[in-house]
């Protein structure tokens, strides 16, 4: 059986890709990425070590709490990103996904804060919400990955045919 490969758009335009080397918001963005995962890589370890044992809740709330602002942080900075590479803040075709599912781990990002800040539940029911938060920003970080992996074999392929196109050139 023949399997039939259906060519998906490249993920940036040629004039969106000058755009995206160009901008002071892609550096950001880098940067910024790994920094939010060694918050969230430190979090994670605190606020299961308080769900096992009992101690350190203090120090898990505040790391959750530097979490969520690198969340916020990256999330202003990736919006200005987009508007500066694709004309929109939010929801542009290519990272349109991304973008909806981001909104799903702000949301529950932002109701631990409130839950936190109310005194609506209690602590472990916290660090249990600061959880889910955490399993919806692997699956998004996840996401942007995936699209970062698309990209670099959108140009390795643009790459390989350009010089596939130089070849043919000298060979005329």
């Amino acid at each position: 059986m023949t399997k039939i490969r259906t060519q998906r758009p490249p993920l940036y335009t040629p004039e969106q890709r000058v755009l995206r080397d160009q901008t002071i918001w892609t550096p950001v963005q880098g940067v910024l990425a790994p920094l939010q995962f060694l918050a969230f890589a430190v979090s994670l370890v605190l606020v299961l070590r308080y769900l096992a044992t009992g101690s350190g809740y203090e120090a898990a709330t505040v790391s959750v709490i530097v979490k969520t602002g690198f969340l916020y942080i990256i999330m202003v900075t990736g919006a200005i990103w987009e508007k500066v590479v694709f004309g929109q803040y939010l929801l542009a075709p290519a990272f349109f996904w991304e973008d909806v599912f981001s909104f799903a781990v702000i949301a529950l990002h932002t109701a631990y804060l409130v839950a936190l800040f109310t005194h609506s539940l209690s602590p472990a029911a916290l660090m249990l919400l600061a959880l889910a938060a955490y399993a919806t920003y692997v699956v998004n970080a996840g996401q942007f990955i995936w699209k970062l992996r698309l990209a670099r074999l959108d140009m390795a392929a643009r790459d390989r045919a350009a010089s596939e196109a130089a070849q043919q050139g000298l060979a005329a």
